[in-house]
Order: structure tokens, then C-alpha cells, then sequence
């Protein structure tokens, strides 16, 4: 029985939620599976992915064959690597505490790796918002300049209507004293 490490499609159309199984090679793609390894969600930045690295390396050791995306994401979490160091264990090439010791210094060169890219996305997100209030300030003010000539326009506007007020104080405030007026 064949069995490969291959990703299992779940979620919603238009986003996709996998989970990593080792599964025999002859079932469906979303079919039955032998053992659950991890999750793979690409629907944020970076990907999320939650992976059992000593589940992983068993199954490899077993003689599981990953598909290409999930050799990629195994290659990502270090469950390749481990499963080399252990056949280097195996062969007697290194000891168990230098491979421990391998492993150990290359997670935390990838954890400073991810931070470093988590720091860039969170400051590029940082500076597109500055742009697009920078951009948003720019239009606000323009619309603002442009709003000035009206009141400007506003103001001769006033002048006339003190003009009418003055002419309205002469004129009479009654029909009998408008028809005075008129009589004289």
C-alpha cells in the first residue's frame, strides 16, 4: 500500500482550509485518510501553518512519499530536515544530540526569518495606510479650496442682501402708510 503525505482540501468556495494527511495513494484526494498530521491555512499572510514534526518523520521514515506541495510545506516546518539528520543518526555519521543540536539552531534561524517578514508586512501595511491618509488629507483639502471661491461668491451675495435690508427700512411697514406715500 502506497501511502502519501498529501493535503486534504476543507472550507468554504474561495477559501480553502487544508489539512495535511498521510493517506494511502489509491483514495480520493478528500477520501479517507490513516493519521492527521497538521493544518495548512493560506488564507492569511503569513500562511498559517500547525504541523506534528515527529508524526511527519515517522511517516517519511515509514516510506511515505509527499506530494510536491507538501514536500514544500514540510521543507517550511523542518520535517525534511529532521527526517535527513535522522538518517544521518541512523547511519552513524553524527549522535543524536549533535542532530538535536542542528535542528534546534536551524528553528531558530527560520523563527528570526518569520519575524523579520512579519515585521515588513506589518510596516508595509503601516505605510500604505500613511499614503492613503496622506492621499484622503490631499483631497480633503482641495475640495476645501475649492469650497472657498463659493463663499467668497457667498459674500457679494451678502452685500446685496444688506443693500435689499437698507431699501427694506424705507420702505413703509403698513399698506395705509405705503398708500400715503404713494399719495404724496
Amino acid at each position: 500500500m502506497p501511502v502519501k503525505i498529501r493535503l486534504q482540501r476543507h472550507g468554504k468556495k474561495g477559501k480553502p482550509f487544508y489539512w495535511i494527511v498521510a493517506a494511502d495513494g489509491r483514495a480520493k484526494r478528500d477520501g479517507r485518510y490513516l493519521e492527521k498530521i497538521g493544518t495548512y491555512n493560506p488564507n492569511v499572510n503569513p500562511a498559517e501553518i500547525n504541523l506534528d514534526v515527529d508524526k511527519a518523520v515517522t511517516w517519511l521514515q515509514n516510506g511515505a512519499q509527499p506530494t510536491d506541495t507538501a514536500k514544500n510545506i514540510l521543507s517550511y516546518k523542518g520535517a525534511m530536515l529532521k527526517n535527513h539528520l535522522v538518517g544521518g543518526v541512523r547511519k552513524g555519521a553524527l549522535t543524536q544530540e549533535q542532530a538535536d543540536e542542528k535542528f534546534a539552531t536551524w528553528l531558530e534561524e527560520k523563527a528570526t526569518k518569520v519575524s523579520d517578514k512579519e515585521a515588513g508586512l506589518s510596516k508595509a501595511e503601516s505605510e500604505a495606510k500613511a499614503k492613503a491618509f496622506a492621499a484622503e488629507k490631499a483631497v480633503n483639502e482641495a475640495r476645501i479650496a475649492a469650497a472657498v471661491p463659493e463663499t467668497e461668491e457667498a459674500g457679494d451675495a451678502s452685500d446685496e442682501i444688506e443693500a435689499l435690508e437698507v431699501a427694506d427700512e424705507d420702505a413703509p411697514e403698513t399698506i395705509d402708510e405705503a398708500q400715503e406715500k404713494a399719495a404724496e
